[in-house]
């Protein structure tokens, strides 16, 4: 009895154990993901990643780009004129942050960016109507449209403040506001729109029929707004007492940190233009820098041999004069060819400064033409002879690119669209001018000139100094 006992005692307690393991239910089977599969989630997040880097790095190419303007533009300016005309000038840049802006956003982006005519672009994107966070292929196909579109508008805005150089010290405000609203739309957007955007006439990367190579913008930026200074020059004539009366600079140290931030802007205004955080953006941001150096060496060097000593202004103003000539090269070309650009621009816009403007006698106040105009056409005619297709094989792969490529017929194109940059600006700034004169007139008078226009055309003055 007692060994009957236990038997069953065993034979309970081994069910009680066995419960929890009838309790459980079996296991439902994962499924392992196919090798396609896993390459098309992690190709999903590679692309993510290079869209974030793209855009992160384009918002702050245009953050840089504005810079350029306010506070560097303002600033060079702004240390160049007279103590008298120092609110003035700067106002001037920082009016046009306000006004092309809103432009842009109406109708401006549009006209540049929009159809595919080949010299002026439609309404499609008018109100920036459809610009939002998918890309546009055709242009950028990693970044948002919007960040496209926010990025080109820094373009548009200090491309007629440069303009403001040449008109310094004597020109309306009133004036200054219409005459730029209408060569914003008159000049800039059809020459933008020609070598930028889709079909084009000078677009070398979207069909065009004159494929002109121009990185960042020295046909569409520096030689419409150089040589439209040069006419405005002209048409407004020379400010009262010139070049009898002395008119130095009243600040060299503002001039000198709006160079500064010149230079540093100006990466993203060339480096920028690759429109993706790649190798190329590297390769103008270096190209951009040595240029820049070898410029600021040469101008110096040119005033050292024929005063005895460089100085400040003009270091400062070869340091310009090689961010102007590298900016259509900057994509295209090696550090060494981008260090004879830099030089060779830094001697010809001293020479232009220096000797060309003074046998003509024109008044071009800040230098406006002999550093962006001149400087803009010889970069433009150079990109032709060092663009190589190494850097950048923008015509497709193995397709030879510039001169050191053996395709030399591509200077035969820069000359085509400088030409064209040449006529727009000339033509439509005439024009221009001549409406403008109608309307509000464009020049103040003597009394408002001797004066200055802070007081005259604002009611304020940069400086309050005690007697």
């Amino acid at each position: 009895m007692k060994h009957v006992v236990l038997k069953w005692c065993c034979l309970f307690t081994m069910l009680l154990a066995a419960l929890p393991l009838c309790a459980q239910t079996p296991s439902t089977p994962t499924t392992t993901p196919s090798v396609s599969e896993k390459l098309s989630q992690l190709d999903q997040r590679v692309t993510a990643a290079q869209s974030s880097a793209d855009n992160a790095w384009m918002l702050v190419s245009a953050a840089l780009v504005l810079m350029m303007t306010g506070p560097g533009l303002a600033l060079f300016y702004g240390g160049l004129v007279r103590r008298k005309n120092t609110l003035a000038i700067m106002m001037q840049s920082f009016m046009l942050m306000a006004l092309i802006s809103v432009l842009w956003a109406l109708v401006g982006y549009s006209l540049c960016f929009g159809g595919n005519g080949p010299v002026i672009g439609g309404f499609e994107h008018a109100f920036l109507r459809g610009v939002g966070a998918d890309p546009n292929p055709d242009y950028a196909g990693t970044i948002p449209q919007s960040t496209f579109m926010i990025y080109q508008l820094m373009f548009a805005v200090i491309t007629p403040a440069l303009i403001t150089g040449a008109t310094a010290e004597r020109m309306k405000f009133s004036g200054t506001v219409l005459f730029l609203t209408l060569w914003f739309f008159v000049v800039y957007a059809p020459l933008a729109h020609m070598v930028w955007g889709k079909g084009g006439f000078l677009n070398a990367a979207l069909g065009g029929k004159f494929p002109t190579l121009d990185f960042a913008g020295g046909t569409v930026v520096h030689i419409s707004s150089g040589v439209s200074a040069l006419v405005c020059a002209l048409y407004l004539g020379k400010r009262t007492g010139f070049p009898k009366q002395p008119m130095p600079p009243h600040s060299l140290v503002l001039s000198f940190i709006g160079a500064c931030l010149l230079w540093v802007g100006w990466f993203g205004f060339n480096a920028g233009s690759a429109l993706a955080s790649n190798a190329l953006a590297t390769s103008a941001f270096i190209a951009t820098h040595f240029a820049t150096a070898a410029a600021a060496l040469s101008w110096s060097l040119a005033e050292w041999i024929k005063n005895g000593r460089p100085s400040a202004l003009g270091a400062i103003s070869g340091a310009v004069a090689g961010l102007v000539a590298i900016t259509p090269a900057a994509g295209f070309v090696g550090p060494m060819p981008a260090l004879a650009i830099g030089f060779i621009a830094g001697l010809v816009c001293y020479w232009m400064v220096t000797k060309v403007k003074a046998i003509f006698g024109y008044d071009d106040a800040l230098d406006a033409f002999g550093v962006h105009g001149a400087g803009g056409t010889i970069g433009a005619l150079l990109t032709g002879i060092f663009a190589q297709q190494v850097i950048n094989p923008i015509f497709g792969a193995g397709k030879r690119v510039g001169g050191l490529d053996g395709h030399w017929g591509q200077i035969g194109n820069q000359i085509v669209g400088i030409a064209i940059a040449w006529g727009f600006a000339i033509i439509g700034t005439i024009v221009l001018l001549k409406i403008t004169d109608m309307i509000t007139g464009v020049r103040v008078t003597e009394e408002q000139e001797i004066e200055g226009l802070d007081v005259t055309q604002h009611g304020e003055e940069a400086y309050y100094l005690e007697s």
